[in-house]
């Protein structure tokens, strides 16, 4: 992709984000580093706090996703396999899929991959001009929630949806966690706790009690739940290129759909968005991109997430005329 010249456009999205002013006709803002700029609310205070209160499961059968469930076998198999100490497929698994029902499913139903973060409702995370409610950026995505702030920082909307590369992630490093913990000299429940230390759901014991409700019972898999939980991956062109998109509608998502009640959390349900990475001056970009027609906003509207940056701190926000979904033919093309 040919590079452009940003720096004035980039400085003028500064400005006018220091000024609380809206970018102007003529100002060409469009995805990458560009644009207004939102960011510096850090965390909600509450955040973590509303998942411990969240985190027990309801008793019953644990469901999970028949595709998403093979994604983390096969993950969970091989992390094993390459572990620095033993443990066998079906422990790495259960220890794997635990944090997902405290995370997003206290029903016990499955997980939906499509989970949006509803805890996070700073200021920062929304459209600096307010152009439509649903115009938000959830930090936290996913079966997992993985985080811009943490395990999910080198990961897009895309790439934690998806349970086959989620699984990949999670699998590794929660094994990874757990082998490092017995090898310093935990018991197996104490290195348990060390490899979910990362989701607050887990906090007071929500997880090790899913582990042993796994142990005994196993999962129940539901063929409804499929491998992106109700997205849909597209090719979507932007500025000439073809890229590899994925489409979030949350009134779509397959199993637990709890989180997309509006009175589920104080963040606001976002409007339906596609996501795709872009690469500009060297760096790698997650783009969310909402078309006028499901946000409501008067245009299209991106946000970009530099890779490796916590959302929280930083997003350029920019109005946008240029996205063509070539699978459905909609937008621009």
């Amino acid at each position: 992709m040919a590079s452009r010249q940003r720096g004035p456009v980039r400085r003028l999205g500064i400005l006018l984000a220091t000024l609380g002013l809206a970018a102007g006709p003529g100002t060409a803002l469009a995805a990458g580093g560009d644009g207004v700029i939102s960011g510096g609310g850090g965390d909600n205070p509450r955040a973590d706090q509303m998942r411990r209160d969240r985190a027990w499961v309801r008793p019953g059968p644990l469901r999970f996703g028949a595709e998403p469930y093979a994604a983390v076998q096969s993950a969970a198999k091989a992390a094993a396999e390459q572990a620095d100490c033993t443990i066998s497929a079906t422990d790495a698994t259960y220890l794997t899929v635990s944090p997902t029902w405290p995370e997003v499913a206290g029903s016990g139903q499955a997980p939906s991959p499509m989970t949006l973060s509803r805890y996070d409702d700073q200021n920062s995370l929304a459209d600096p001009e307010k152009r439509a409610e649903g115009l938000f950026f959830n930090p936290g995505v996913g079966m997992w929630q993985l985080d811009s702030a943490g395990l999910g920082a080198k990961e897009t909307a895309a790439t934690a949806i998806d349970s086959t590369s989620a699984a990949r992630k999670v699998a590794s490093h929660i094994v990874g966690r757990y082998c490092r913990a017995v090898s310093g000299g935990s018991s197996a429940k104490q290195a348990r706790a060390a490899a979910w230390r990362d989701w607050h759901a887990c906090d007071g014991g929500a997880c090790e009690s899913i582990y042993q409700r796994l142990k005994r019972d196993g999962v129940t898999e539901d063929t409804n739940v499929t491998r992106y939980g109700g997205a849909e991956p597209r090719t979507c062109r932007y500025e000439t290129v073809e890229y590899d998109c994925l489409y979030v509608d949350p009134a779509k998502a397959q199993g637990e759909d709890a989180w997309t009640a509006p009175d589920f959390g104080p963040a606001p349900v976002p409007a339906p968005f596609y996501v795709f990475t872009y690469a500009e001056g060297g760096k790698n970009y997650e783009v969310r991109y909402w078309f006028k027609a499901d946000s409501g906003a008067d245009t299209d509207v991106s946000a970009s997430r530099e890779l490796g940056v916590n959302a929280r701190t930083e997003l350029f926000w920019a109005a946008e005329t240029d996205l063509c979904d070539v699978t459905t033919s909609t937008g621009n093309c």
